[in-house]
């Protein structure tokens, strides 16, 4: 049982989904995009290739690292065609 409850209260402190985090074991900036077993998934805040983190890598993004994502968002979406 205490097993049970370790794991439940470990799950409610993921981050939830949609938010901006860093993958401590990479240093790479993601948007949390769902949480499947042990792993939390992330994708790179302007789009691309989701990968698989351990949820004791993932802290908040910290100011300077969102709006270098906001920043990284705008210039992908300034490529595209209009």
């Amino acid at each position: 049982m205490a097993t049970e409850s370790n794991r439940s209260k470990a799950l409610s402190n993921l981050p939830k989904i949609g938010s901006l985090v860093v993958d401590t074991a990479t240093n790479r900036v993601g948007v949390v995009m769902d949480r499947m077993g042990s792993y939390v998934q992330l994708r790179p805040p302007a789009g691309g290739r989701e990968w698989d983190c351990l949820p004791r890598h993932v802290r908040p993004a910290t100011p300077a690292e969102t709006l270098s994502a906001r920043v990284s968002i705008a210039n992908a979406e300034s490529r595209l065609p209009r």
